[in-house]
């Protein structure tokens, strides 16, 4: 899996853009102060990631694929911001429990055995109070061709964040939404997702 998203950021250009997802953007003021210790795992080439370091937090991110491990670094060297990117695998990497203020989740689609297990341990990086953001597409964007997966199994619906979170977040937004990508070459146009707002209990 990792070839395949080493060849998908190959080259100069970044696949999704480097400007950060818009609902992540919404949800960082007023939840989030300068310095707190953010996770950005499935960061992919580190849009998400370098913004969230530009607005004074504490970033740690991650993804499979080391291309774009070193095309997120050369984001934040481009844009002079401090930022810890990492190449791992989250069926093997854990992060200490109580580690992190907040855990976005932007488009981090795994088969659902490991989303499952990985979702909660990303949970469990969580300070009591802190807070996870995910937004991720559901099986009806199977209709579009906005981007994500083609594998249902690799899509989330509602009740399926409603399990994986259980006794571990209290959700202040759940919702099935459609909404319009302008992402770099790769997610543009309608799409139908699931989006989550929770706090560590």
């Amino acid at each position: 899996m990792n070839h395949f998203w080493d060849e998908r950021y190959a080259g100069p250009d970044y696949k999704y853009g480097t400007l950060p997802n818009e609902f992540l953007r919404c949800q960082i003021e007023g939840r989030l102060s300068a310095g707190s210790r953010m996770l950005v795992p499935g960061d992919g080439e580190g849009r998400n990631g370098v913004w969230l370091a530009g607005q004074g937090l504490r970033v740690t991110t991650l993804d499979y694929s080391a291309q774009g491990v070193d095309k997120a670094r050369q984001l934040a060297a481009r844009h002079g911001v401090a930022l810890e990117a990492l190449c791992a695998d989250l069926a093997e990497w854990r992060a200490e429990p109580a580690s992190f203020d907040a855990v976005a989740l932007i488009y981090l689609h795994l088969p659902s055995a490991l989303r499952r297990t990985a979702h909660r341990h990303l949970a469990e990086a969580l300070v009591p109070g802190g807070w996870l953001i995910l937004e991720a597409f559901e099986p009806a964007q199977l209709q579009f061709s906005s981007g994500g997966p083609r594998d249902v199994d690799m899509l989330m619906r509602v009740e399926d964040l409603q399990e994986d979170f259980a006794g571990l977040l209290d959700l202040e937004l759940l919702e099935s939404v459609q909404v319009e990508l302008f992402e770099g070459e790769g997610h543009v146009g309608p799409a139908r997702v699931v989006r989550l707002i929770g706090r560590r209990r």
